[in-house]
C-alpha cells in the first residue's frame, strides 16, 4: 500500500476529526515531511483535507471519492467486498469482472468505478454511468448452486439491493421483474447477472452480479430523461456512496448466504411493481398484453395470457401499456 493511501486509511478512520501530523508520522514510521507531501497528493486528487495548526488534518465529511479504506469501514460481510479493485473509469465492471472470474477471482472480488465508458444492461442496452454521480459495482460470487437455484440470483439480488438503498436513504423501492429497482414510478437502478456453468459438474462455476445505482444525477440523457430517477432526485439529498456499496454488499452475502430457503422470494413478491397489473411482455420480436398474478419460487413470472391460460416466464422485458423505453 502506497504510503498516502495508508494516510488515507487513518483519515477515513477518524473522518470528520482531526488527527495531528505527528500522530500520522509515529503511527506509520514516516516523518511528518512525508505525511504532508501525502495529504497533498491525496488533495490533487480530490479530497477535501483541512489542516488547522496545533490539530492537525482533517478529511471533511463531505468527501465522496471511493476509496477502500472507507467502504471497508462500513463493511459487515465475510467475503463479499474483501477484494476490491476501484477504478477511475472502466469500459464496463461486469466486463471487467468476468475477466477475473475466467482467471480464478475469488468469491466476494468485486471491481467498481467512478464512471463507464461501456457500461451493460440486459439485451445490449447501455447503462448510462455519469463520473462521481452513481455506484457501479461488479460482484464475483461462487455459490455452490445447482442450474435450477442459479436462475433466481438475480432476484435475490433485486431484494437485497432494494433494501441497501432503503436503508442508506430511506427511498422506499420497489422491483420491476426482473432486475431493475423503481422509485416512485422510474427506474433507480439496473442489475445485470452473468453467470457461467460448471457443465461436468451441472451447476454454477460463478456469477458476475453487476448493479447499477443512481445517486446524485439530476439531469440524463433525453431517451431515458422520463423514465430513470436518482436518490437525489427522489429525496433531495444524496448520500455517501462507500457506505451505500458497503451496505450492498452487506444485504447482498445475508440474502446469498440463505439463497436456497428462498426467504427472499417473500420480500421479491412483497416490493413486486407488476402483480396484479395489465403489462406488455417481449420474447424476441413478439409482444403481448398480459395480466401479471405473481412470481413463482423460483423468480418466473406468472401471467395470465390473452387466452385466459397461466404460464410461468424466465425470460423477456416487461413495460406497462404506453410506457417509453
Amino acid at each position: 500500500m502506497a504510503l498516502k493511501d495508508k494516510v488515507l486509511e487513518i483519515l477515513e478512520e477518524n473522518r470528520g476529526r482531526s488527527v495531528s501530523g505527528n500522530k500520522i508520522a509515529a503511527s506509520l514510521g514516516m516523518t511528518r515531511s512525508a505525511v504532508w507531501k501525502a495529504v497533498k497528493q491525496l488533495r490533487e486528487e480530490g479530497y477535501t483535507i483541512s489542516a488547522v495548526t496545533n490539530r492537525g488534518y482533517c478529511l471533511t465529511s463531505d468527501n465522496d471519492i471511493l476509496n477502500e479504506p472507507s467502504i471497508i469501514s462500513f463493511l459487515e460481510t465475510e467475503a463479499l467486498g474483501r477484494k476490491m479493485d476501484i477504478f477511475k473509469s472502466v469500459d464496463s465492471t461486469n466486463s471487467f469482472a468476468k475477466s477475473l472470474a475466467q482467471l480464478g477471482a475469488v468469491h466476494g472480488h468485486c471491481v467498481i468505478a467512478e464512471t463507464q465508458t461501456d457500461g451493460r444492461g440486459r439485451q445490449g442496452k447501455k447503462f448510462h454511468s455519469p463520473n462521481n454521480q452513481g455506484v457501479y459495482v461488479s460482484v464475483i460470487v461462487r455459490p455452490k448452486l445447482s442450474v435450477e437455484y442459479a436462475l433466481t440470483i438475480t432476484s435475490c439480488a433485486a431484494v437485497a439491493v432494494a433494501e441497501a438503498i432503503e436503508k442508506v436513504s430511506g427511498l422506499e423501492c420497489g422491483i420491476k421483474w426482473v432486475n431493475d429497482i423503481y422509485a416512485n414510478g422510474k427506474k433507480l437502478c439496473g442489475i445485470l447477472t452473468e453467470a457461467a456453468i460448471d457443465v461436468e459438474q451441472g451447476g454454477l462455476e460463478y456469477a458476475v452480479i453487476g448493479i447499477g445505482i443512481n445517486v446524485s444525477n439530476t439531469i440524463f440523457p433525453k431517451e431515458i430523461e422520463n423514465i430513470a430517477t436518482s436518490i437525489r432526485a427522489e429525496t433531495g439529498s444524496s448520500v455517501n456512496r462507500s457506505q451505500l456499496i458497503a451496505e450492498v454488499l452487506n444485504c447482498l452475502e445475508r440474502r446469498l448466504n440463505n439463497i436456497t430457503s428462498q426467504d427472499f422470494i417473500d420480500e421479491y413478491r412483497r416490493r413486486s411493481i407488476l402483480i396484479g397489473r395489465t403489462i406488455e411482455v417481449t420474447q424476441g420480436d413478439v409482444t403481448r398484453t398480459v395480466l401479471c398474478t405473481g412470481i413463482d419460487s423460483f423468480g418466473k413470472l406468472l401471467i395470465k395470457n390473452e387466452k385466459g391460460e397461466a404460464e410461468a416466464l424466465s425470460g423477456g422485458t416487461v413495460r406497462f401499456p404506453g410506457e417509453e423505453g
